[in-house]
């Protein structure tokens, strides 16, 4: 069982960096979906797949992505077969034999040559309206699925909507509600509310959240040596080296001034280390301005705390992560400093 466990988190976390990947590569929100849901199947164990959405005009659920195009698009009336009730209700269910259960619609079976023996269906909130349905079907086994694949899929949805929210967001960096106009990272505003939907994840499934404050070393010599903006090109320079460094679901911002905070969700301290240790050499190895004839270098301090390993609350998270980067400022800087 421990090794079926070990197994399973090694699984998320390729799940989501490969998500990161996709991120980096490309905006798009339907190859997103198609890559969130081929590693979504590929972690539960199941047959098929498909995203519905909302027509908002008309109330139908609309099959968005799938794994087979013979269904795209295709509509089902609200309240129509399990994925409509669960548009309706706002609530997952495991059916582990749809033929035992009266909410099954075989219209599409019969449109698509396929026989569905069980499925899973977790609606997708933005909110807390629902937007749409995600359902997998027939597990590879032959078996029904089980609470445990619910529990994990209900996750990977949580995680996967937070990730096409957060694509939506970068595609409107305009909108200087959520971003800093200089570094173009989060501002505060946006990053309070992410620690605090981060920490009612956490408690509802039992995982960790971590915080990393950077503050960039000796950082008012260089403003006043070569001016502010250079200083302002190197702050968006150290944000760019930040975000090559995380997966896609993780936020970075900026704090004001030369800080950042990273939020690093489903990670407990020991990896938050060396998450922040690798950001870390990357901004001591890097050349900054080498293309304007400076090459300069640079250093930053650093702090790591987790909730809720050392935290019991947001402002207890933001309040250890910070004093944690000062311990390393006021001594060494150029360090990784946690509080566990």
């Amino acid at each position: 069982m421990l090794r079926l466990g070990l197994d399973t988190a090694k699984k998320e976390i390729e799940f989501f960096e490969d998500v990161g990947k996709t991120l980096t590569s490309s905006l798009e929100l339907n190859k997103i979906l198609v890559a969130v849901m081929r590693k979504t199947k590929e972690i539960i164990g199941a047959e098929a797949w498909s995203v519905l959405v909302v027509d908002e005009t008309t109330g139908d659920i609309v099959f968005e992505r799938a794994d087979t195009k013979k269904v795209e698009k295709y509509r089902l009336k609200p309240g129509e077969g399990i994925a409509g009730w669960v548009a309706l209700e706002g609530i997952p269910v495991i059916v582990p034999d749809v033929s035992l259960d009266k909410r099954f619609s075989s219209r599409m079976d019969k449109q698509t040559h396929f026989k569905t023996r069980s499925l899973m269906c977790v609606p997708i909130k933005s909110q807390g309206r629902v937007i749409g349905v995600l359902e997998v079907v027939n597990k590879v086994t032959g078996k029904p699925f089980t609470k445990e694949d619910l529990t994990l899929l209900m996750r990977l949805v949580d995680q996967a909507a937070l990730t096409i929210e957060r694509t939506t967001l970068y595609k409107k960096m305009a909108d200087l509600v959520v971003t800093d106009d200089l570094t173009k990272l989060f501002n505060t505003r946006y990053l309070n509310r992410t620690i605090e939907t981060e920490i009612q994840r956490s408690n509802r499934y039992k995982i960790s959240i971590s915080l990393i404050f950077i503050d960039i070393d000796h950082f008012k010599n260089i403003n006043d040596q070569f001016g502010h903006l250079i200083g302002s090109k190197i702050l968006v320079e150290i944000g760019q080296l930040i975000i090559k460094e995380l997966r896609g679901i993780d936020i970075v911002a900026r704090y004001g001034g030369d800080e950042f905070v990273v939020v690093l969700p489903q990670t407990p301290p020991k990896a938050a280390v060396q998450i922040a240790e690798r950001i870390r050499k990357s901004v001591e190895r890097n050349i900054f301005l080498k293309k304007e004839g400076y090459a300069l270098k640079m250093t930053a301090s650093f702090g790591v705390a987790s909730y809720p390993e050392s935290a019991k609350t947001k402002e207890d998270l933001i309040r250890l992560a910070d004093e944690a980067m000062y311990r390393v400022k006021n001594t060494t800087r150029n360090g990784v400093y946690a509080i566990v």
